[in-house]
């Protein structure tokens, strides 16, 4: 008696589309996600066209006691403006008013001396630490 033992044919699956569909469906949604972000917020961000620092014709100093230094001479705010404008007349193109004011002092003042520079016709930058005390 010859008896033949039958094989059963065990399912298979085969998975090597499986991968090629994955990879796919992981490009999409990096894509999607990249493009869809509800909570950015626009930002234009200054560039500079040389390493050159601009030229400061005047630096004010403002000391948390409210006391104004002008180039090195202590000057009322009443009398500020007349005090800068010649130095602001001199060089109408690049005029800069310098700020360097302690950060106890009140955030008025600053406005004040900035105010100031508007009115004048020219720039005013404000002076910060560049190494920030802890």
């Amino acid at each position: 008696m010859n008896i033949k033992k039958r094989y059963r044919s065990q399912p298979e699956l085969h998975a090597g589309a499986l991968n090629d569909i994955l990879f796919i469906l992981l490009f999409f949604f990096l894509i999607v996600s990249t493009l869809a972000n509800p909570n950015v917020i626009p930002l234009t961000v200054p560039k500079a066209k040389s390493q050159s620092k601009a030229k400061q014709s005047v630096i004010v100093n403002i000391k948390p006691t409210g006391e104004y230094i002008l180039n090195g001479k202590s000057v009322p705010f009443d009398q500020l403006k007349a005090a800068v404008e010649p130095y602001i007349l001199k060089d109408t193109a690049q005029a800069t008013i310098a700020i360097n004011a302690d950060k106890t002092v009140p955030l008025d003042n600053v406005v004040a001396v900035m105010r100031i520079a508007q009115e004048l016709g020219a720039k005013s930058t404000l002076l910060v630490d560049p190494k920030p005390q802890k």
